[in-house]
């Protein structure tokens, strides 16, 4: 790191300092534990268009945001009806519908929105959707619970597929918003030959090394590779994969180093701290071995997606381009690990969305252990 990027961060990081002691309540920042990675904060400001002290700033907000997130879905109880982070990242909003927690919310650094339905009741309608006969689903593309409208959004090629959708599965309509899109979900296996990993013809990306009984390996997307299928380049097998419902799998790789590594902007090695969840709002970033390092930010949890092969729940919705190749690659938002590319709409030529399996249900799955530096 240059003098001068250190000189920026650390002018960064007092301001926020600072400005959380004054005034938590508007400031909702605090530094991070450590500086961000070099390759984390040049891509950030390549993707979003934010200047290095920008940059800075925003992860040092969305770090605190994670924790102050996570502190008040347990507080909040039923009365939890999701959160996420406003344009710059500089306020975390959390809506309840008790207009009694509004207090305890502020003290917390954060802004109350009183609404009138909690997310257990948004994730039940999901749930619905997601239990809809496979033709209805079939005719959307993806669906998902948006804490920042209180509601449950339906995307489809024709209003009348969404529709078509919303009556199969009983719901509500009044509880559910659809809307037509072009988004063309599409999962980003490559039939071509090239770097990463391959199953025979095909290739895919590693996402995180993990370890099994000090077995090494890595998880990745289900969609690349079946149960007992073989890897080349590193030689190892699927021990175990879940696609369409999940999109996730576990490969041994038995005489390969697992690393808490995930290659960053031009090469650069990103170190895995840890796999906390960011919020909805905060920046990320995406490793394949088609597009490299790509960011955006999250736009939803808990997403439900149809494609071709069927429909694919439980994943994280995102504005980082992907393509083909790139499947199975890490999701990584600061030195968090958060997933695992499913699938997406788009390129990195015109901009485009992708999809993320969430690494702690990998994790806790087949029960393996995220290398962390």
């Amino acid at each position: 790191m240059s003098s001068q990027r250190s000189a920026i961060i650390g002018t960064a990081l007092m301001a926020v300092c600072l400005a959380a002691t004054a005034a938590p309540a508007a400031a909702s920042v605090s530094a991070p534990a450590e500086p961000a990675p070099p390759a984390v904060i040049d891509a950030l400001e390549r993707d979003l268009g934010l200047t290095e002290q920008q940059v800075v700033q925003r992860l040092a907000n969305e770090d605190r945001a994670a924790k102050v997130e996570a502190d008040l879905t347990v507080s909040l109880g039923a009365s939890y009806a999701g959160s996420w982070l406003n344009g710059d990242a500089s306020r975390l909003l959390v809506a309840t519908t008790d207009a009694a927690a509004a207090p305890g919310i502020q003290a917390k650094g954060a802004q109350p929105v009183v609404v009138s339905r909690s997310k257990a009741q948004l994730d039940a309608v999901q749930r619905q959707l997601d239990n809809a006969p496979a033709r209805a689903k079939a005719g959307a593309s993806l669906w998902y619970v948006d804490v920042t409208t209180n509601s449950v959004v339906v995307l489809a090629p024709q209003q009348a597929a969404g529709d078509a959708l919303v009556a199969a599965a009983g719901v509500d309509k009044n509880l559910v918003r659809v809307s037509v899109s072009n988004e063309r979900p599409q999962t980003y296996i490559n039939l071509v030959g090239g770097a990463a990993y391959y199953i025979g013809s095909s290739r895919c990306s590693i996402g995180f090394p993990v370890t099994r009984g000090g077995t090494p390996g890595f998880v990745t997307a289900g969609h690349c590779g079946r149960t007992g299928s073989r890897t080349t380049s590193p030689t190892g097998t699927f021990q175990g994969s879940s696609f369409p419902g999940n999109d996730y799998a576990y490969v041994t790789a038995p005489g390969n180093t697992a690393t808490p590594y995930v290659r960053g902007s031009g090469g650069a090695n990103v170190t895995v701290r840890g796999s906390t969840q960011a919020s909805v709002g905060a920046s990320i970033c995406r490793s394949g071995s088609t597009t490299g390092w790509r960011c955006g930010t999250i736009q939803q949890h808990n997403t439900s997606v149809t494609y071709p092969q069927g429909t694919v729940s439980g994943v994280t919705r995102t504005s980082a381009c992907a393509q083909p190749g790139d499947s199975g690659g890490s999701f990584i938002s600061g030195s968090q690990a958060q997933g695992v590319t499913s699938g997406g709409s788009g390129n990195c030529s015109s901009g485009g969305t992708t999809y993320h399996q969430p690494v702690n249900e990998i994790l806790s799955t087949y029960g393996l252990t995220l290398r962390t530096g």
